[in-house]
């Protein structure tokens, strides 16, 4: 892997060096926090940094070395919008009005993502409440495009966009009814995707009304109903 930045990789090539010996996730954690170092000031993406991500990726690195890897994402980086619950973290939502204790579960997704081996970096920032365009909330300020620092980065998921632009890692999850994930990918030259409605669940809340919509679209049989 000489003279590629770690932190640069895709998924897929991160997951390749590791089957081949050639990085770890170690090395991949400590190149992209070197970059969160150095240009996170000036962007504003996160709004907390995880500070077990690498213990997280030193205990991914020895299931590599054992031949033995959690799933499909052991030992790549991803960072969680501050919409979606991450556990010992709170939930701001982007507001000053929101309860500031940690929450003590993660998300499905989430949790879907540390069992598949995900090392999660942090917390990236949201417009408040998700409700808008511009990449700003009154709790964490203003989010910069990676590409220049005098636009926006589009949002509501601003710090996720930002994120992805300035290579904190390959992945970075938001949330998107209107917009909000595809905006800032637009905006900051990345690829976003938004999941079918009710696929993809990011709190408990959600999973329960995820469940609401399945059983109502669906037939005793298990097909869909064709109405």
């Amino acid at each position: 892997m000489s003279g590629t930045d770690p932190a640069l990789l895709t998924a897929e090539a991160m997951l390749s060096a590791y089957a081949r010996r050639r990085l770890t996730p170690v090395d991949v954690l400590q190149a992209v926090t070197e970059r969160v170092a150095r240009l996170n000031p000036a962007l504003n993406a996160f709004v907390a940094m995880n500070p077990k991500a690498l213990e997280a990726a030193g205990e991914s690195a020895m299931r590599w070395r054992a031949g033995r890897p959690l799933g499909v994402l052991d030992g790549v980086p991803v960072t969680v919008k501050d919409l979606v619950d991450l556990a010992g973290f709170p939930t701001r939502r982007g507001s000053r009005t929101t309860p500031t204790m940690p929450v003590p579960d993660d998300a499905p997704m989430v949790a879907s993502l540390k069992a598949a081996g995900a090392i999660v970096l942090g917390k990236t920032t949201t417009t408040e409440f998700g409700w808008k365009s511009p990449g700003d909330c009154p709790l964490n300020g203003i989010t910069r495009n990676a590409w220049h620092s005098d636009y926006t980065t589009g949002g509501s998921s601003s710090g996720a966009g930002a994120a992805g632009a300035a290579g904190f890692g390959p992945l970075h999850i938001g949330t998107d009814a209107g917009g909000s994930v595809r905006i800032p990918a637009a905006w900051c030259g990345l690829v976003g995707l938004k999941p079918t409605y009710s696929y993809c669940v990011t709190n408990s809340a959600d999973l329960v009304r995820s469940a609401r919509l399945r059983n109502k679209d669906t037939a005793a049989d298990g097909q869909p109903n064709r109405r």
